[in-house]
């Protein structure tokens, strides 16, 4: 009786601590993200064709020739089996052939700087990792905002990624993949949502004091929602001008979302040549 309690503790247990488990990439709102948990439920389930068999013989084996067993004798009058070299040695090569396709070909299908395939053109989101804020530009709306993106549902968007300070990494775990950022560098990364909703964005590498409040919204609407949207950074009376990007860059933690309804469409481009001792100061026409 006492067992059976202890036995039921144990699964309470190990039952509340999944509870709070989010399984961000195996319910993905994002095509990016579907493709990577269906190629990552695929490998374990190919890998469990060997590893499901080995367990139930590490079980098996131990009872059937237990030593409290006298009466059972193995006295094998064989030294070679092909049927047993087959399965021990054929399955696993079949198993190992298979993931290597299914990497190369994921390797090239997912690459996160390939362009999504749609009918609408993609648009493009600039993001610059802070210390500990993500200051996000549209450089075809010329506006700014600071821990919050938002883009229309069914819409491919194309992420320039970079770092004003040490490198970050870019991760919205419910759309697909993360990307790095570093400093004086550029790097791409291509989502899109397949359904409306708020995601979380993290940062997904360790960078100091003020990481575990390095979060910002994504908003994924209609194109009615994305409009209001715009609408409301427009109307903010705050412009990402200098003395403003110089208050960005002091350390924060817990940065609390901000709206700019101007900026200089090349800062992106300044913030990465500010670290190769060059600056574009014009703007486009």
């Amino acid at each position: 009786m006492k067992k059976k309690a202890l036995y039921s503790a144990v699964m309470l247990f190990f039952t509340l601590l999944l509870g709070g488990c989010d399984y961000a990439l195996f319910d993905s709102a994002g095509v990016t993200g579907q493709e990577m948990g269906n190629t990552i439920l695929l490998t374990m389930g190919l890998m469990l064709i060997v590893v499901i068999p080995t367990v139930l013989l590490s079980i098996w084996m131990p009872w059937k020739y237990h030593t409290t067993k006298k009466d059972s004798t193995y006295e094998p009058d064989w030294d070679h089996s092909t049927k047993i070299e087959f399965y021990a040695w054929g399955i696993p090569f079949l198993i190992v052939a298979v993931l290597a396709v299914i990497a190369f070909e994921t390797s090239y299908s997912l690459d996160p700087r390939e362009p999504i395939p749609s009918d609408k053109e993609p648009m493009t989101i600039q993001v610059v990792a802070m210390d500990w804020k993500w200051l996000f530009i549209y450089p075809e709306e010329e506006i700014a905002t600071v821990n919050e993106i938002a883009f229309p549902v069914d819409q491919p968007v194309e992420f320039l990624v970079t770092s004003a300070t040490t490198m970050n990494s870019f991760f919205i775990p419910r759309l697909g993949s993360q990307i790095y950022a570093m400093a004086g560098m550029e790097n791409r990364v291509n989502l899109m949502a397949k359904d409306q909703g708020e995601f979380r964005g993290i940062s997904a590498n360790y960078s100091g004091f003020g990481f575990a409040g390095m979060r910002f919204k994504t908003k994924v609407t209609t194109e009615e929602g994305y409009a209001e949207w715009l609408a409301s950074v427009r109307n903010s009376a705050q412009v990402l001008n200098d003395e403003e990007y110089a208050r960005l860059m002091e350390d924060s933690r817990d940065h609390q979302v901000e709206y700019f309804s101007s900026v200089n469409p090349l800062q992106f481009k300044n913030i990465i040549e500010s670290f190769t001792g060059v600056e574009s100061n014009g703007r486009s026409n």
